[in-house]
């Protein structure tokens, strides 16, 4: 980061475990949200709450296991992670991006704004555009990440968006991860 601004950060508020008195925004989609949508790999993303409009590359798993970003010379975009479903379909689908470069901000550098009821807009190649609304935000920590908690299926078309965040170092890099949870709302 070099002396850069840290990028915004969730508030713990906005956790999608939420408390008590969040129980009611995190209530289950109502009755009329769109069924899932068969499988088409997604090629944008956009989220105008932090003007996020950037193209979508496929990504895997790198050899410790974790899901791979996109190149660093390609800090600009997206990467959808072919391992789990696309953007649309039933179950949770999952898009990372850097959050800085050592040019300056990344695709996902103001992902940590991102509040809830925040559109998310995933264009696929069929055409469709699946419309999420984002019902949590928050900073987890890579040490132990939660990774069952946060790529759950919950039986209906969800998507986390997930970048680095949290406390910096130059010895570590990033200690956590922004992850973003939304649930699939609309369909164009």
């Amino acid at each position: 980061m070099g002396g850069r601004p840290a990028p915004p950060q969730p508030l713990a508020a906005a956790a999608p475990g939420g408390t008590r008195a969040d129980a009611a925004l995190l209530a289950p989609a109502p009755a009329a949200a769109p069924g899932p949508l068969p499988a088409s790999p997604p090629v944008r993303v956009r989220v105008p709450a932090v003007r996020v409009d950037a193209p979508v590359t496929a990504v895997g798993l790198d050899a410790e296991g974790w899901i791979e970003a996109p190149p660093p010379e390609d800090d600009r975009s997206a990467g959808w992670f072919t391992g789990a479903v696309t953007p649309g379909e039933r179950g949770t689908a999952v898009v990372v991006g850097h959050v800085d470069a050592p040019g300056g901000p990344a695709v996902f550098y103001e992902l940590g704004a991102v509040g809830r009821g925040s559109r998310i807009e995933v264009l696929r190649r069929d055409g469709r555009t699946a419309v999420f609304t984002v019902y949590g935000a928050e900073v987890v920590p890579k040490e132990g990440f939660p990774a069952r908690r946060v790529y759950a299926d919950s039986g209906r078309p969800e998507l986390r968006l997930i970048t680095c965040g949290g406390t910096y170092t130059e010895e570590n890099g990033y200690e956590g991860n922004v992850v973003v949870s939304a649930r699939l709302t609309d369909v164009r």
